[in-house]
């Protein structure tokens, strides 16, 4: 895509107006806000506050609902750190680390790190949208039902591998999750799927509800059962609120290699920033040479999946403004709102409305900036939740998680459902089971499974969906790989000890 350099700077002086400044401010500030509440995640944000936009001029709309969305983002790892409980599901694999670094006392470097990371991965991902949009648009369209699904199950696979010493705990979880993702009606031939002849389970589950209970429920359900015993008061403090220079070169690279991944994948119509985050947080595992340390506050893992999964909302707005095809279920509803507004994004937007399309972008520019400023600001205040007492803080939570629940649908049935993965939620942590990949799998199963049957009809058998294209063969390789990584690190590390013996 050539870039007009008068067009461009144009679009700066245009995003400087102060009128757009003011709605980057008011956006990113009410996006962090909801963001940081359970079930209310980017998309939720969004919809809430599309009727602000109602009168608005298309591209300061535009500038508002994407600052929403960014800050939505920030706002998410915010709880994940803090509390264990993510936003939505972009924001889960900032728990397994975040969480534990806030228990040793460093919840600020945490939520330093978190921020400085979307930051960084936030400016990669809009220099790849100035250079890549139109490119990795077309890209995008090379992936098929066969492509997808097979993303799809190399991304389950590599979160599962990720269970080491585990694996059979990570399978059963994964398959839990995938079962939970079949209930409801089967969008293919109608049939109703373990819904129990109750009309309120048609519609299956919602995966935000899976979150919520296992995630939010599930904990405080767990702190209950020592919440007496003074050894378990372990958030110790905010620490420092800044890292320090050892910290910054761990991170800097996983920061810079993982941004890219994330704008890929966001690029890609329905990967979303749940498989970009999981994708580098399993990545930075696998080559770390120190993997025992994740899931124990190594900063390093919240690093990637942060600067991934501000890369991911950036590169999902390329399908949206070039093809008119939502890369995300946040993007989808701004594009809903786009057109209410009598903007229509497809091939001829850059085209029609250059200055729109370059305004947008370096609002994102200005909006980053001012996301992370104010949320380094926020850190002193955010942590004081830490030091709300238990038996104040765990009723806040649920109360939180049942309100976000009830957001959802309106429906009381989902209180029960919230109770029983609560409950779930409980089992698997006494049991010491993973709880990423039934997550994972209860976000990405119904698509998997629709991608899969589409993938049949459309091919000559399952060879031809498994190697019908080099990307499918790609995929199928990396599945394999991640699947083996576990065992050929071991058989590796045996062999060294006993060439040493």
């Amino acid at each position: 895509m050539g870039v007009d350099f008068s067009i461009f700077m144009e679009g700066l002086m245009t995003a400087l107006e102060p009128i757009n400044l003011l709605w980057v401010a008011i956006g990113g500030f009410l996006g962090t806000v909801v963001g940081m509440l359970p079930g209310l995640g980017p998309a939720t944000a969004v919809a809430l506050l599309i009727p602000v936009t109602f009168g608005m001029e298309p591209t300061s709309a535009l500038v508002l609902m994407a600052a929403i969305y960014y800050g939505a983002m920030y706002g998410g790892s915010r709880s994940s750190i803090l509390l264990n409980t993510p936003g939505d599901g972009s924001a889960i694999a900032a728990t397994f680390d975040g969480y534990p670094m806030t228990q040793k006392g460093q919840a600020g470097q945490a939520l330093a790190i978190s921020a400085i990371a979307s930051l960084i991965g936030g400016l990669v991902a809009m220099v790849g949208f100035i250079v890549l949009a139109k490119p990795l648009a077309s890209f995008a369209l090379k992936f098929g039902p066969a492509e997808y699904f097979l993303l799809m199950v190399f991304t389950l696979s590599a979160i599962v591998a990720l269970s080491k010493g585990a694996m059979v705990k990570g399978f059963i979880a994964m398959t839990i999750g995938l079962l939970v993702s079949t209930m409801g009606i089967d969008l293919q031939t109608g049939v109703h799927r373990f819904t129990f002849d109750h009309p309120a389970l048609s519609e299956g589950v919602d995966f935000l509800i899976v979150i919520i209970g296992i995630y939010a429920v599930g904990e405080v359900l767990y702190n209950y059962i020592t919440i007496d015993k003074p050894v378990n008061k372990e958030h110790k403090g905010m620490g420092k609120i800044w890292i320090t220079k050892e910290q910054w070169k761990r991170t800097k690279w996983p920061m810079i290699r993982n941004a890219p991944l994330g704008f890929v994948v966001g690029v890609l119509p329905g990967a979303g920033g749940a498989i970009a985050s999981m994708l580098s947080y399993t990545t930075e595992k696998q080559i770390s040479k120190n993997p025992d340390e994740f899931g124990k506050g190594e900063i390093v893992g919240v690093a990637a999946p942060e600067s991934s999964n501000n890369a991911a909302a950036v590169g999902a707005f390329i399908p949206m403004l070039t093809m008119g095809i939502p890369g995300s279920g946040t993007t989808a509803v701004i594009l809903g709102a786009l057109i209410m507004l009598g903007l229509r994004p497809g091939p001829l937007l850059f085209e029609n409305n250059p200055e729109m399309v370059w305004t947008f972008v370096n609002s994102m520019f200005i909006g980053n900036i001012f996301l992370v400023i104010l949320n380094i600001l926020l850190v002193g205040l955010l942590v004081k939740i830490l030091k709300t007492p238990p038996k104040v803080l765990y009723p806040l939570i649920l109360v939180l998680a049942f309100i976000g629940t009830y957001t959802l649908s309106y429906n009381v049935i989902d209180f029960y459902i919230l109770v029983i993965f609560g409950l779930l939620g409980l089992v698997m942590k006494l049991l010491k089971f993973p709880i990423a990949p039934l997550i994972l799998a209860a976000i990405v199963g119904s698509d998997m499974e629709q991608n899969f049957r589409k993938s049949i009809v459309g091919n000559d058998g399952i060879s031809d969906v498994l190697f019908g294209s080099p990307i499918t063969i790609t995929l199928l390789i990396l599945t394999v790989l991640s699947l083996m990584y576990p065992f050929i690190v071991s058989w590796l590390k045996n062999r060294k000890v006993q060439e040493a013996e």
